[in-house]
């Protein structure tokens, strides 16, 4: 399996992108190749040891960053690293193609040069929550942030076989996310949504998602738009630090007693913090589209790097590609829907 990395995207990029390719190379059954500027990535590379690994580099002169209009970079920047990434799974190069940078322009370049799987009006992020047991898929989570019922019911379908592949649910339960358990609760979008999902053979509708069920994981895949999604995200990433942050600045401050008690706990500590850390798990797969394009945070550190190419490798591992054509292609045949 061949993984290309963008090595330029992402707030600490090459650094923390090529320590975690290394990670993810010592780790994972994969060849990672760097697509980036060549000089730097070898100035990261060197030291490091990388004979046993299966590591290589491409070239690409360009970067696209954050700041940019997606579709106007993808179109102009030909030799930008995620452009030549993504044009490596096209060619058949790659297995799969990850970044750290740019999600609207990863998810523009996987559009226009790897173009959507029949039947996919949009493509969609599925990001995974931690839970309790496991995780809850939520998705969209970024890619749209207007989304018709239509959508989200193809959300529900690839998310379901996401959940359902990679990690492993045999029926995952779906649940649409929205203000209230009763059907009639929400606005024009949810409720139109709802009847479509409760009535898709291709799914286990279980009713709407409160806000409070994501983290409980009392479903398994969750649909909404990617305005909505993105905010519970980055919400729930914030206020796990602040907790982990808090109980931190606690025990500092505490007593002796305190303090000996915390050390007592810190093994229970330290597993709370690795569940709701979000480098646990990365990456987050681009749904819909005819390649695996899987799309890292911004802020990924080496950590961050080595898990969302462990991702990719359970995706492609998994064939989801494979499982959502066949599904779609069903869902087209059984409900007239494309």
């Amino acid at each position: 399996m061949r993984i290309a990395v963008d090595a330029m995207g992402g707030d600490f990029a090459p650094k923390e992108i090529v320590r975690g390719a290394i990670d993810a190379a010592k780790k994972y059954d994969c060849e990672i190749v760097l697509v980036g500027d060549e000089a730097k990535i070898r100035a990261e590379l060197g030291g490091a040891d990388t004979d046993d690994l299966h590591i290589s580099i491409v070239h690409a002169a360009d970067v696209i960053g954050m700041d940019e209009a997606p579709a106007e970079a993808v179109r102009s920047k030909k030799d930008a690293s995620i452009v030549v990434a993504t044009r490596m799974v096209k060619d058949g190069e790659c297995d799969a193609v990850f970044s750290a940078g740019s999600t609207g322009a990863a998810v523009t370049a996987a559009q226009l040069i790897l173009h959507r799987i029949r039947g996919v009006s949009r493509p969609t992020i599925a990001t995974p929550m931690p839970t309790p047991d496991g995780v809850t898929l939520m998705l969209d989570s970024g890619a749209n942030v207007d989304s018709k019922p239509e959508h989200l019911v193809q959300s529900a379908v690839m998310g379901s076989l996401y959940a359902q592949y990679v990690f492993g649910v045999e029926r995952p339960r779906v649940g649409l996310l929205n203000i209230g358990e009763e059907e009639t609760k929400g606005n024009e979008q949810a409720k139109e949504t709802y009847p479509l999902l409760k009535t898709d053979p291709n799914i286990y509708f279980c009713g709407n998602a409160e806000g409070r069920d994501v983290p409980k994981g009392n479903f398994d895949v969750v649909v909404c738009d990617g305005f909505v999604g993105n905010v519970v995200l980055k919400f729930a990433e914030g206020l796990a630090k602040t907790i982990l942050g808090l109980i931190r600045e606690e025990i500092r401050g505490a007593g002796l007693m305190a303090k000996l008690g915390a050390l007592l706990l810190m093994p229970t500590l330290r597993h709370l913090g690795k569940r709701l850390d979000v480098r646990e798990y990365g990456g987050a797969p681009l749904l819909g589209v005819n390649g695996c394009c899987v799309i890292g945070h911004g802020s990924s550190d080496a950590k961050s790097i080595a898990s969302a190419i462990g991702v990719t490798v359970s995706y492609v591992n998994g064939k989801v590609l494979d499982q959502i054509r066949d599904a779609l292609a069903k869902e087209e045949e059984e409900t007239g829907r494309v």
